[in-house]
C-alpha cells in the first residue's frame, strides 16, 4: 500500500526497475486517468482495465486487495484483460461539460417534480390552457400566495431552486455551443449534426463520450461498444439471440435511442436540420438523406411485422450508430485529402 501521490508512485517505480521493463495496469474507477498519464510521462506502458470484463473464478469467496492485485497481474500477463480508451485531457474536459449539463437536467426534473407534488398536496390546479412550464403556467406560479408563512417559504424555495437550475443549464449550453463552434472537436460535432435527430446537445455529447471514432475499425465494433447488438447463446446448429447486451457506454446508448425516435417521421430536409446541413460537404448530406430513407423504412417495416415500439426504435438506433460511424469516417477522409 502506498499513498496516492505522484512522489510515492515515482519511488515505487524506481524500486521495481527500469521503465522499458515495466508494464502497469489498474482498474477503471472514480480516480480517473491522472495515474495513467503519470505512468505514460515516465515512459511506462499503462492500461486502464474495464472492471466488468475481468474474468472471475467461479466459487471464489475470498476477496482482498492483495488477492485482487495478484489476480490482476496474472491476467494482465496472460493477455486476458480488456483495456478501455483513455481520453485526452481535451476529451475529458468536453465529457465533463456535457455530463455536468446532464446532471443539471436531472436535478431540474427532480426539482420540478417536487414543486408539482407540493402543489398537488395543496389541491392547487393551474388555470385552463396553462400547460406545465409555459408562460401562462409560470405567471400563475408567480401570483400564488399562501396564508401561512411556512408554506409560502417552502413554495418560494422550491420555485427558486428551479429558476437557479434553469440558469445553470443556460450557462452549460452556452459553453457547449462555443465548443461546438470553436473547440478542438468542432468539425466532428458539426458533421454528426448532419443526421436527423442529432442536434447541438446530442452531437456534442456523442463526440465527447466517444472521443476518437478511429478506434472502431467497422460499424459493428461501434455498435458493440455501445451495447446495441443482441446478446447471443449459440451452440452447434442452435442459434439463440436475446435482448441487447447493454454493454459499454450507457450515455451514448441513451442518446442514440432518443435520436432514433425522429425517424418515425417521413424523410424531409427542413427546419433545424436544413440549417445544420447548410455549408456541409455533399458527401455528408448524401449520408444524411440515405439515413433518413433507410431508417424510416426500417421503422415501419418492423412495426408492420408486429414488433413493439421499444424494440423497433432500438433496432433503428443500432443502424443509426452505423451512419454516425460513416459520417466520422467520411470527415476523416475529407480532412486527410
Amino acid at each position: 500500500m502506498i499513498p496516492h501521490t505522484s512522489e510515492a508512485v515515482r519511488k515505487l517505480v524506481k524500486r521495481l526497475g527500469t521503465p522499458e521493463n515495466l508494464r502497469v495496469c489498474y482498474e477503471a474507477g472514480p480516480t480517473g486517468y491522472p495515474l495513467c498519464r503519470l505512468f505514460i510521462s515516465l515512459n511506462i506502458q499503462c492500461d486502464v482495465i474495464a472492471p466488468s470484463l475481468i474474468p472471475q473464478k467461479p466459487g471464489e469467496r475470498i476477496k482482498t486487495d492483495r488477492r485482487d492485485s495478484i489476480r490482476l497481474a496474472q491476467l494482465y500477463r496472460a493477455g486476458e484483460l480488456t483495456s478501455i480508451y483513455v481520453p485526452t485531457p481535451e476529451d475529458e474536459a468536453l465529457r465533463d461539460l456535457v455530463r455536468g449539463r446532464e446532471d443539471a437536467k436531472e436535478d431540474e426534473l427532480r426539482a420540478r417534480h417536487r414543486l408539482t407534488k407540493f402543489l398537488l398536496r395543496h389541491n392547487l390546479q393551474p388555470p385552463q390552457g396553462a400547460k406545465k412550464w409555459n408562460k401562462k403556467y409560470r405567471a400563475w406560479l408567480d401570483a400564488l400566495k399562501f396564508e401561512r408563512t411556512a408554506t409560502q417559504v417552502v413554495f418560494q424555495e422550491y420555485y427558486h431552486q428551479i429558476q437557479e437550475l434553469e440558469q445553470r443549464l443556460l450557462r452549460f449550453e452556452e459553453e457547449i455551443r462555443y465548443q461546438a463552434t470553436n473547440g478542438t472537436h468542432a468539425p466532428m460535432i458539426q458533421a454528426v449534426q448532419c443526421l436527423r435527430g442529432v442536434g447541438l446537445i446530442t452531437g456534442t455529447s456523442l463526440v465527447a463520450e466517444i472521443g476518437s471514432f478511429k478506434r472502431f475499425p467497422t460499424p459493428k465494433y461501434f455498435m458493440g461498444y455501445i451495447g446495441l447488438i443482441p446478446s447471443e447463446s449459440s451452440s452447434g446448429d442452435t442459434r439463440r439471440q436475446g435482448k441487447i447486451t447493454k454493454a459499454g457506454n450507457r450515455h451514448v446508448r441513451r442518446l442514440l435511442i432518443e435520436s432514433a425516435w425522429s425517424y418515425r417521421h417521413r424523410p424531409a430536409v427542413k427546419g433545424d436540420l436544413k440549417k445544420r446541413l447548410e455549408g456541409q460537404p455533399p458527401n455528408l448530406q448524401a449520408i444524411s438523406w440515405k439515413a433518413q430513407n433507410r431508417l424510416h423504412k426500417k421503422y415501419y417495416q418492423l412495426m408492420a411485422r408486429g414488433k413493439n415500439a421499444g424494440k423497433t426504435v432500438t433496432a433503428v438506433a443500432r443502424e443509426l450508430a452505423g451512419f454516425i460511424w460513416a459520417v466520422a469516417q467520411e470527415l476523416d477522409d475529407l480532412s486527410a485529402s
